[in-house]
C-alpha cells in the first residue's frame, strides 16, 4: 500500500513538472508569461479596447454588462435629482401651487433613479415623466437616450463576438492523447489521429507541425527554443483535408527528418516538444481557426499503430468507433531509422539478385555440340 501510494505521488509531481515545462498544453493553450514589461506599453490594449474585451474572460465580461448599465443609470439618476431638486419639484422643498415643474413624481434619490432606469430602458410605467418647460431636462433625456444606445449595441456586439470565436469551434477538433512511430506504406512514420467531432466541415484544412527544443549554435549561443518544421501529410495530400471522419496524420522519418536521430530506446531520453498544427476555415461562419496540441517524448510510442475505428453496419452507414480513438495496439517496427535502411536495402539486393540470377557453381558447364558427337559415335 505505501508503494503504491508514493508511486501516486511520484506520477503526480511528475504530471506536475510536466504540465509546467510544457509550451503548449494538450489543449492548446500557451504556456507562458510575460514579464518586466514596460507600464506605457499597457495601454496599447486600451487602445484595442475591442479586443481586449473580446479576450478577457467570462466573469469580466459579466460584470462589465452590470457595472456599464447599473453605472449609467445611477449616474443619470444623480443628474435627474439634481435637477429636480435645483428646481425645487421635490414634495419635501414645499413649493408653491403655481410652481411649474421640471419633472414629475420625483421625490428623491430613489425614484430618480427608477425614472433613469425607465428612461434609458424605455418602459415608461407613466408615473413618472417630464413636463417640457425645461430645455435641460429635454436635452438630458436626448444625452441618455444616445448613451444607452451605444452600451446597448457595444455589449450586444460583445456578447455575440465572444460566443461566435472561431476557438470555440476547436473544441470540438479532437488530437489523440498519444503519437505512434510504426511502418506505413514502406514508410517509418510518426502518425498522429485527429477528429472532428461536428458534421460541419473544416474548408481548406492545412497541417503542419513544429519541434521545439533547447539547442546550441555553432557559435556557442543557447538558444532556448528551437523550432523544426515538422511536414505532415495524409493519404491524398496535406492541404485541403476532407475531413468527414477521423483522419490519421503522418510525418515520414527520413535523414533529414529530426527523428532520425532518435530510437526506440532512446527517445524517451530525449527533451523535446512537438506541435501540430491544424488551420482551417469554419463553413458555418467563415471563420478562421486554428487547432492545436503538443506531444512530450513520453507520450510518443514506438512500434506501435492506432486501432481501427471506421467501419460499415449493415445499414450501408459508417460507424465510428470513438472508444478506440486514442487505442493503440504493437506492431512489428524497426528499432531505429538506420536499422530500417538496412533492412529496406537488403531486401532490395536480394530482390535484384533474385530478377538477374546467381550462378551456381556446383555444376559443370558443358559443351553441347561436343555432347550430340559422342552420341552419334
Amino acid at each position: 500500500m505505501f508503494q503504491s501510494i508514493q508511486k501516486h505521488i511520484h506520477d503526480h509531481l511528475l504530471e506536475h513538472r510536466t504540465r509546467q515545462t510544457r509550451l503548449v498544453t494538450k489543449d492548446g493553450h500557451c504556456n507562458i508569461e510575460f514579464g518586466n514589461i514596460d507600464y506605457s506599453r499597457n495601454f496599447a490594449f486600451l487602445r484595442d479596447f475591442w479586443n481586449t474585451f473580446i479576450e478577457v474572460r467570462w466573469r469580466f465580461v459579466i460584470f462589465f454588462f452590470a457595472a456599464a448599465f447599473l453605472g449609467s443609470w445611477f449616474f443619470f439618476g444623480l443628474l435627474w435629482y439634481s435637477i429636480a431638486r435645483g428646481n425645487g419639484d421635490l414634495e419635501s422643498q414645499n413649493s408653491t401651487s403655481d410652481h411649474i415643474k421640471c419633472i414629475d413624481n420625483i421625490n428623491g434619490l430613489t425614484t430618480a433613479f427608477l425614472y433613469s432606469l425607465e428612461t434609458q430602458t424605455t418602459i415608461g410605467y407613466g408615473g413618472r415623466a417630464l413636463t417640457g418647460h425645461c430645455a435641460g431636462t429635454v436635452a438630458l433625456l436626448v444625452i441618455q437616450s444616445l448613451i444607452g444606445a451605444i452600451i446597448n449595441c457595444f455589449m450586444c456586439g460583445l456578447i455575440l463576438a465572444k460566443l461566435s470565436l472561431p476557438k470555440r469551434r476547436a473544441k470540438t477538433i479532437t488530437f489523440s492523447e498519444t503519437a505512434v512511430i510504426c511502418l506505413r506504406k514502406g514508410n517509418l512514420c510518426l502518425q498522429v489521429r485527429v477528429a472532428n467531432l461536428r458534421r460541419t466541415l473544416l474548408i481548406g484544412s492545412q497541417i503542419y507541425g513544429k519541434l521545439l527544443r533547447n539547442s546550441v549554435s555553432p557559435e556557442g549561443e543557447s538558444i532556448v527554443v528551437e523550432q523544426e518544421n515538422i511536414d505532415f501529410s495524409v493519404d491524398a495530400g496535406k492541404d485541403n483535408l476532407f475531413f468527414v471522419c477521423p483522419v490519421t496524420l503522418y510525418h515520414v522519418i527520413d535523414k533529414s527528418s529530426p527523428f532520425s536521430e532518435m530510437a526506440a530506446d532512446t527517445l524517451r531520453q530525449q527533451e523535446f516538444e512537438l506541435v501540430v498544427f491544424l488551420d482551417g476555415t469554419v463553413e458555418s461562419t467563415s471563420s478562421a481557426c486554428q487547432v492545436r496540441t503538443s506531444y512530450i517524448p513520453r507520450e510518443i510510442q514506438w512500434g506501435y499503430k492506432f486501432a481501427p475505428i471506421v467501419s460499415r453496419t449493415s445499414g450501408g452507414k459508417y460507424h465510428v468507433d470513438f472508444s478506440n480513438f486514442s487505442k493503440t495496439e504493437p506492431v512489428d517496427t524497426p528499432h531505429c531509422i538506420c536499422c530500417f535502411q538496412k533492412e529496406t536495402s537488403c531486401s532490395l539486393s536480394l530482390c535484384q539478385r533474385g530478377q538477374q540470377g546467381i550462378d551456381n557453381l556446383g555444376f559443370e558447364v558443358i559443351n553441347l555440340q561436343d555432347s550430340m558427337d559422342i552420341t552419334e559415335m
